[in-house]
Parts: structure tokens; C-alpha cells; sequence
């Protein structure tokens, strides 16, 4: 798969852009710089926006009021979390009133009780289903109770798969890590509702009656692989988790569709990298390859520079992605993102 060139702004490509939180309109209690114009900007533009979330813990309402904090308009409705996604699973299987024990916190117990459903904390012959979610203080007797219904024979479904959580002190377990001791002990793999999974982006085109929608996020193996898993098309922003180093190595289920420096990547054109056997042009960047390795030479924007390299990179099999020519490369273009 290669870069997609656009000589129209994004936004008047898609009906719809389905945001990543962290990373890409806020980091950590920030916002993005750029974000709150670019968000504005895009509406006026007449896009339908959603932020799409893997947090299953937090609710719409405490997620709506934290951007608003942050300058950018926000109703609960337009927040869509893998809680939400979690329950709808659930929701469309069995009939109104049936009770599913939550292990989670209030975003996961709201999103169930919204669903129709009855959520429990223990479990009985009349629990149809078990929904996982991330939360701080996962407490030993809830895992219990979920062990006992999915070896029963209940639905299980996780919010979110995610192995690890940032936190003040460093990397802690996330919901994929608690998840693993209701699949260890029972043998039964969970159906997962956040990214990369579809259900999460299919919540959020349900949201917002998108047909062909933009899905923005700043990591790869949860919103570039959610989007070409789902058939959408993907831009990567380097204002979060991924490096370009990270773009350049990206397997090719994980690769863009386009790149930007931050979410007002959605509001802009995206030029052509034009290849031309062993080299490749962006605007004033060449990276010619010699099938082993790369060379960059030019100037202009930067992220244009890795646009060409991401071309020569990702088409041709024998340069290494982390190898010396590419990380020297990548060093010429100096700093991209955070």
C-alpha cells in the first residue's frame, strides 16, 4: 500500500471524521495546539465529527465536558467510546432487561444500562453476558464473577484489548492485561469491541451516518489498522505516540493512507509523491534506493521528505526500514511531531 495524494483538503473527500482522543486533540490534559481550530474549521466545512475513544472507563458527559474545557464544542452524543460498542455487541444478541455483569467502571455500567441491558456485579444462572473494561482499581471478586459466568456459557466481551496504560509512574496494565485472566482460566477468547476491532469505528459511522468517513489517530496498531481493517481510509498525525522512524518500519496492515503533523492535516491537501523507478519526488524532496538502501537529498516541508521515503521504503523489499541509510535519512528531516 502506498501514500494517497489529494489535491482537494480531506475534508471535503469525507462525510465524516472519526477523531482519536490522546495524541490527537488532547495530550493528557492538553490539547493539541492546532486542534480546536482545526476541529472548528473542519465543521464549517460542513463535516460531521466524532471522537472515537478506546477508553471505556470515562463517560461521554466527563469526556464532552473536558473539551469544552479545552475550547472545542463538544456534546456527549458526539463522543463515541468502545464502552458504547462493548454494549451495543451485547445489546443486538439478547433481549431487553437481560442482566451482564460488568467488570469495569462508570462509563462501561452507564453504556450497558443506556443499551437497555441490567448491569450486575454477580453472577447467576440469568447473566447472559460478561463486558470487560479498563479500570484503576479492578477488584479480585469481579474477576472471579466473570470467570464463573464465561465458563458457564456467557457472552464474553472485551471494551478494548490494550495491553498497557500510561501512567504517572510509567507503563501500567491496561484492560487487555486483566483480560487475559478471565482467557487464561476459562479457555474462552473474548469478542473485543475497541480498536482495531470494527465495532468501535462501526459505532462511530453509526453515530454520525458517515458512508466514507476519515479515520484520524496517532497510533498505528490501533487507528491505522482499525481503519484498513474497516475499509476506511486512515491518516496518521505524529502529534502522539508514533514517530516517523515508526511510519517508515509499519507492516503493511499498519500503513496510512496519508500523513500530518497534527489533526489540521484533515483540513489540507496531501501532494503526490511521484516515482520514477529507483527514486521518488515529493515537492522539493528525492530519495533515490539502490535496493538496498536509501538516500535523501532536497529540502522543503520535512513531512514531504518522509512522504518520499515512506514510498521507497514501503515498495521496495530490500531496504531495511531501520537500517543505517534510513535512519540517516530520517535524520536529515529532523524533528517531526511532538
Amino acid at each position: 500500500m502506498t501514500l494517497r495524494a489529494s489535491e482537494r483538503p480531506l475534508n471535503e473527500l469525507h462525510d465524516a471524521v472519526l477523531l482519536d482522543l490522546d495524541g490527537v486533540v488532547y495530550v493528557g490534559p492538553h490539547a493539541v495546539r492546532t486542534a480546536p481550530e482545526a476541529i472548528s474549521k473542519a465543521r464549517a466545512a460542513g463535516t460531521r465529527v466524532a471522537f472515537v475513544t478506546n477508553n471505556a472507563g470515562r463517560t461521554p458527559g466527563r469526556i464532552a465536558d473536558h473539551l469544552q474545557n479545552l475550547g472545542i464544542a463538544a456534546a456527549p452524543q458526539d463522543v463515541v467510546t468502545s464502552a458504547e460498542a462493548a454494549a451495543r455487541l451485547i445489546a443486538e444478541r439478547y433481549p431487553q432487561g437481560s442482566e451482564v455483569l460488568v467488570i469495569g467502571d462508570t462509563g462501561l455500567r452507564q453504556a450497558v444500562h443506556r443499551s437497555g441491558m441490567r448491569p450486575v456485579t454477580v453472577d447467576s444462572g440469568t447473566v447472559v453476558a460478561v463486558v470487560q473494561g479498563y479500570s484503576r482499581s479492578m477488584a479480585r471478586d469481579l474477576l472471579d464473577q466473570g470467570v464463573l459466568a464465561v465458563a458457564r456459557g456467557a457472552f464474553y466481551v472485551a471494551a478494548n484489548a490494550d495491553a498497557t496504560t500510561p501512567s504517572e509512574w510509567g507503563i501500567a496494565p491496561a484492560n487487555g492485561a486483566f483480560v487475559q485472566v478471565i482467557q487464561h482460566a476459562t479457555g474462552v477468547d473474548p469478542v473485543v469491541a475497541g480498536k482495531p476491532k470494527r465495532p468501535l469505528h462501526q459505532e462511530g459511522m453509526l453515530r454520525t451516518g458517515a458512508h466514507d468517513p476519515l479515520i484520524v489517530g496517532d497510533r498505528l496498531d490501533t487507528d491505522i489498522e482499525g481503519a484498513l481493517t474497516h475499509g476506511a481510509a486512515g491518516m496518521l498525525v505524529l502529534s502522539g505516540v508514533a514517530t516517523p522512524a515508526d511510519v517508515l518500519a509499519a507492516p503493511e496492515h499498519q500503513r496510512p493512507h496519508y500523513l500530518a503533523l497534527d489533526v489540521s492535516g484533515m483540513n489540507e491537501v496531501h501532494p503526490a509523491v511521484e516515482r520514477d523507478g529507483t527514486t521518488a519526488r515529493c515537492q522539493g524532496w528525492t530519495v533515490a534506493t539502490d535496493g538496498s538502501g536509501v538516500e535523501l537529498s532536497g529540502s522543503g516541508e520535512p513531512l514531504d521528505g518522509l512522504r518520499a521515503l515512506c514510498t521507497v521504503v514501503w515498495e521496495t523489499p530490500g531496504v531495511d526500514p531501520v537500517g543505517t541509510s534510513a535512519r540517516e535519512a530520517l535524520g536529515r528531516l529532523g524533528r517531526l511531531g511532538r
